[in-house]
């Protein structure tokens, strides 16, 4: 198989995959090293293709229309719902941030573009020792919330009020 048409296929694979692909399935599907698959990403992306990397693989970056960071608080057990609530209403969870009166802002990527990865991160958490950021600072935190359309923003923004984690800022 040719490079080009290798390149064409990743870009067909991650772009109708609903779930990121790490570079080692690539590899293996392609018969190719990780490093050639790295190397092709590189040429995609200066070809112009929005791919990102993410920490579970590579994504074809959607086109966000608009994005807004929004003040949350709520339990430990409510960390699906409240994902559950932001993707189910078309949103993406990009990140998680807290203000640490002494360390200042904690910033740790999230990247959550399904249901499947709210639950990936769920149970994550419970399964190690680590405790999630928002418990530093007694539940309180941030998420930079991207979708669409602002209307998608404002509607998910109704929905974490009315569950009563939107904390008005």
């Amino acid at each position: 198989m040719k490079a080009t048409q290798r390149r064409s296929e990743i870009l067909s694979l991650i772009g109708n995959s609903e779930n990121p692909i790490p570079a080692s399935a690539l590899s293996e599907r392609f018969n190719v090293s990780r490093q050639v698959i790295v190397q092709d990403i590189a040429i995609l992306r200066a070809n112009g293709y929005d791919v990102t990397a993410t920490n579970r693989g590579y994504v074809i970056s959607t086109k966000v229309q608009a994005s807004r960071v929004m003040k949350c608080r709520h339990s430990f057990e409510e960390i699906v719902d409240e994902g559950m609530l932001i993707i189910g209403a078309g949103g993406r969870v990009e990140n998680i941030f807290v203000n640490h009166r002494v360390y200042g802002r904690i910033t740790a990527r999230l990247d959550l573009y399904n249901r499947t990865h709210v639950e990936e991160l769920y149970r994550s958490l419970v399964s190690c020792a680590s405790k999630p950021l928002m418990s530093v600072t007694d539940g309180y935190h941030y998420h930079t919330v991207s979708a669409d359309s602002e209307q998608t923003l404002d509607e998910i923004e109704n929905l974490l009020r009315e569950k009563g984690f939107l904390i008005e800022i």
